[in-house]
């Protein structure tokens, strides 16, 4: 898969503008166009990504740049493992809070993650270039992917060996390695799962979102080698209602925290993932809602 994502983003700009990204979220995105963090961002993210939505009977719903449309079998399989995958981890996240099982118990996200309907997950290829001497990027301080929280469920993401940057907020930031300590060098490095914004909204809180960024590391200057990487972002049927999630470990837990009650009809409406999702876009790229 890195392979396909090298030889797109090494195509011409004529070719990548053919499937330049629009407000289904799908295409490609030129590097400084996205701000992920617009209220601390001075200019953009300096990174550019191409956004495959969901495929139909294994053919892509969208149209392919020319140097991957030979590759359409491979990017559909790829995008269902991470689905499959997706909706295992939802099974466990719904286990460990204890959903009601009249409500669905395990099945209670997942059900909502089904691909019965579209839905705005997508597999997101990412080049983060070498930085240009005239740039005026300072390492370690300026940003190739702005702080923000992912807007679906849960991410997956995919690194490759020694192309380090990634951040998450802890108490401060902290980086994030690619491979942790406990973990063989020698084997391909692990997925990293990050909690999106639907799954903490669902939740009253009680899952956190993870608040991460990229910058660019002190050896960026050095070793002049681009980045790339690969996310998923599993987000339930567009149609799917953000209603609470039917838990009395979460009512019980939210009560304990002080927090407001897990009850997310009081704030006024309900709205779709859809809508959630929108909204989020039109603030990332400048969209009107």
């Amino acid at each position: 898969m890195f392979q396909l994502s090298k030889k797109f983003f090494s195509s011409p700009r004529a070719e990548k503008e053919k499937c330049a990204i629009s407000e289904n979220n799908k295409g490609w995105s030129s590097i400084l166009s996205e701000t992920l963090d617009p209220e601390h961002q001075t200019r953009g993210d300096f990174k550019e990504a191409l956004n495959f939505g969901e495929f139909k009977d294994g053919r892509a719903q969208q149209p392919l740049p020319d140097s991957l449309v030979e590759d359409e079998s491979t990017l559909n399989d790829f995008f269902a493992s991470c689905h499959n995958l997706c909706v295992r981890l939802l099974q466990l996240f719904a286990m460990g809070l204890k959903i009601d099982e009249e409500a669905g118990g395990k099945d209670w996200f997942s059900s909502r993650h089904d691909q019965s309907g579209p839905s705005g997950s997508i597999l997101r290829l990412l080049h983060y270039p070498i930085i240009p001497s005239d740039a005026n990027y300072v390492p370690g301080k300026d940003i190739r992917a702005g702080a923000h929280s992912d807007y679906g469920s849960i991410t997956l993401l995919f690194q490759r060996p020694g192309q380090e940057g990634l951040e998450i907020l802890d108490k401060g930031w902290q980086p994030a390695p690619v491979h942790p300590e406990s973990v063989d060098k020698s084997r391909p490095p692990p997925i990293l799962v990050n909690i999106g914004d639907l799954l903490s909204y669902w939740t009253g809180g009680y899952l956190k979102s993870t608040v991460h960024r990229v910058v660019v590391p002190p050896t960026a200057s050095i070793s002049g080698e681009d980045r790339y990487s690969m996310a998923f972002f599993c987000h339930p049927v567009d149609t799917t209602l953000l209603v609470p999630v039917p838990s009395a470990f979460l009512r019980e837990k939210g009560k304990k925290r002080g927090a407001m009650e897990v009850d997310l009809e009081s704030k006024g409406k309900v709205i779709t993932a859809a809508q959630h999702l929108k909204g989020r876009l039109a603030a990332t790229y400048g969209w009107k809602k």
